[in-house]
């Protein structure tokens, strides 16, 4: 009796399908788990509007949307991390507890950046 034969990985348009798929898969349990995601994403939707009214032009609107973005790009991945972690043990380990602290640093990080490039351009936006 033979080994049963592996079916190969998608390719092409059809990878692109599953690859959207695992993304969508992703968002929601991101939403449906990650309570600092759903604040994080309610305010990046308030703000969106914001950005055409601050931004002076498509460059602008670039950095206010990306640092929007950013943030929410890095919870996902902190997310991720600890999700890992969490998976492996719920024991204390040294290693376990430095990428936690690593990822929300990441995330912090975000924050701190988007608030400069937020503050800047309402700055100069309310200065002229």
């Amino acid at each position: 009796m033979s080994a049963p034969i592996n079916k190969p990985p998608p390719r092409g348009l059809l990878h692109i399908v599953h690859a959207l798929g695992y993304s969508m898969r992703g968002l929601r349990a991101a939403l449906r788990f990650e309570e600092a995601f759903r604040i994080e994403l309610v305010v990046a939707a308030l703000m969106l509007p914001l950005a055409f009214w601050i931004g002076q032009g498509p460059l602008e609107y670039a950095l206010l949307i990306g640092a929007l973005l950013l943030v929410l790009i890095v919870e996902l991945v902190n997310s991720a991390i600890e999700a890992v972690v969490d998976r492996v043990g719920v024991e204390h380990h040294e290693l376990s507890g430095r990428a936690k602290d690593i990822g929300s640093a990441a995330v912090l990080l975000a924050l701190i950046n988007a608030s400069v490039v937020w503050g800047l351009l309402l700055w100069q936006a309310l200065s002229h």
